[in-house]
């Protein structure tokens, strides 16, 4: 049996079927949770302390993800392992909806704001830069974190979404979601612009989820050459788009047993969303 860890990065809620990429609408995300009851009962399953929780989203249908904001607030209200992060849009047409989801940031058990660009606008977008100032200014006011999505190519690629840490790291805390993001994001993050950041007093996170084959070790390989970024990365898993039992083994596979794997599973996460 694996043992207990903390989980940065889950989602909560179930998306409607879609026709991604030109095919027949599906339902990928087969093991999302529609309820705080079983998204409790995963929790508890997959022994997992402490864990953000996200609004899941990903069809191209605003109200999905805003909808579920509700869904994450309950989870964070009604089970002390659990705090919660907010879905919030970088585009202009969606500024009333984060109207809405903004005026809850002061509740009980929010600790971040999650963004995207997977459905639309981009870091660099004029059309996005106002929402984008409201997301990283409110949570640098309400000492909260924003998520941020990483995956290779367009919008999301950490070549423009560093762009984000670059103006907003000194005074926000950035968690960038994936370690980069495939074979490309992580040869970026690892291979120098992560510890970059961190030395020049950038306030940046990652998680490990996604992570593939080489990156874990990787990593653990330039933080001991480089000295810095042990406090700065956190186990995440994804769910419902990734799985506890895999994340865990390559993480646990590089990391070991000792103070690093420690910081990974379970330090570091109390130091950022505890404080």
């Amino acid at each position: 049996m694996e043992p207990t860890t903390n989980d940065a990065h889950r989602h909560i809620g179930v998306l409607p079927a879609f026709g991604f990429y030109g095919g027949a609408p599906v339902r990928p995300d087969l093991s999302a949770s529609a309820t705080v009851t079983e998204f409790l009962a995963r929790l508890d399953a997959e022994r997992v302390e402490r864990t953000v929780v996200l609004p899941n989203y990903g069809v191209p249908d605003p109200d999905a993800a805003f909808g579920l904001n509700h869904l994450a607030l309950e989870a964070a209200q009604r089970d002390d392992r659990v705090r919660c992060g907010l879905w919030l849009s970088p585009l202009a047409s969606d500024a009333e909806r984060n109207d809405a989801a903004l005026a809850l940031a002061g509740e009980a058990g929010v600790v971040a704001l999650k963004t995207s660009f997977l459905l639309g606008g981009a870091p660099d977008d004029p059309d996005c830069q106002e929402q984008l100032d409201r997301i990283f200014t409110t949570a640098a006011e309400r000492d909260l974190v924003v998520h941020v999505h990483t995956s290779p190519g367009a919008a999301s690629d950490i070549d423009r979404v560093g762009t984000l840490v670059e103006r907003y790291g000194d005074a926000t805390k950035i968690h960038l979601v994936h370690l980069g993001g495939g074979m490309s994001g992580h040869i970026k993050l690892i291979g120098g612009r992560f510890f970059d950041w961190v030395e020049a007093g950038k306030r940046v996170y990652t998680d490990t989820s996604w992570a593939i084959g080489f990156a874990p070790t990787w990593l653990v390989s330039e933080i001991e050459r480089r000295g810095v970024g042990h406090d700065r990365v956190l186990f995440a898993t994804d769910t419902p788009w990734g799985d506890h039992a895999g994340e865990y083994a390559r993480l646990r596979a590089a990391a070991g047993d000792g103070e690093l794997a420690d910081g990974f599973f379970r330090t570091n996460l109390a130091t950022l969303y505890d404080s």
